[in-house]
């Protein structure tokens, strides 16, 4: 059986599905997919570190990679995030010695996370940033869902597939001084703080998150939105698997 057919046949029977989320911060990944399976779904979130605020049903402080090869197989679908500090495109480049101490504090996770992953045989989900390894399979925007964040992310999909969305065009400006210019806009900049960065409130709005008021981990969280869409694409391929163990 495989597992598309499998999980068919969990959401048949109405079975719970076992949603693993990596790096799970706060829980923004967790929130979507909830929207997206349903309560019908039991979700775990692993975190290098402590997460007081997540939304999931179950957490596991611990390193993520590990928890993958030691329970991945228990999952019936996988998503991760690793941390992007030390992926992205500003990271790169002449700079040697600042990407080096970037690379010492956020260590490179995604070419071993796709090997876990990969050794679970399990559909899963990798996000990332531009410039970093995660294949690109799909890209998401906050415009596709009318936030007030762009935030531009990559996922990496495997075991499935999916259409890309239309990237729509923007509708002006992220809020903020830019080069000693401010600029007004019907986005916030969700991440630093100062030069006219996003509040707590404003983030929480923007992304579509309401229960967190830390900063941090409310710049760092994916909005729920994607994951919602990626979980409701990901359960449109399982239509014959669930036609046929109906």
């Amino acid at each position: 059986m495989t597992q598309r057919t499998a999980i068919g046949r969990l959401l048949a029977r109405l079975e719970p599905i076992r949603v693993l989320d990596g790096c799970c911060c706060i829980g923004g990944a967790t929130d979507g997919y909830r929207r997206a399976f349903g309560a019908n779904c039991h979700i775990t979130g692993v975190d290098i570190e402590p997460q007081p605020d997540y939304r999931g049903d179950a957490f596991h402080q611990g390193d993520v990679i590990d928890f993958i090869h030691a329970h991945g197989h228990e999952f019936h679908f996988i998503h991760i995030s690793p941390p992007c500090q030390g992926e992205g495109a500003p990271t790169k480049g002449t700079n040697a010695a600042r990407n080096a101490a970037i690379g010492r504090t956020y260590p490179r996770l995604i070419a071993p996370a796709r090997a876990a992953l990969l050794a679970t045989g399990r559909p899963y989900v990798m996000e990332n940033v531009a410039g970093s390894e995660v294949r690109k399979d799909l890209r998401l925007c906050g415009e596709q869902f009318r936030l007030g964040v762009l935030m531009h992310r990559y996922f990496e999909l495997g075991g499935w597939t999916t259409v890309q969305p239309t990237h729509p065009r923007h509708r002006g400006r992220v809020r903020g001084w830019r080069h000693g210019r401010y600029f007004e806009g019907p986005y916030v900049a969700a991440y630093g703080k100062g030069g006219g960065k996003a509040t707590v409130d404003e983030i929480r709005t923007a992304k579509g998150i309401d229960w967190s008021t830390d900063h941090l981990r409310l710049r760092e969280a994916l909005p729920p939105a994607y994951t919602e869409w990626i979980g409701r694409a990901y359960l449109a391929t399982l239509t014959p698997a669930r036609e046929a163990a109906a």
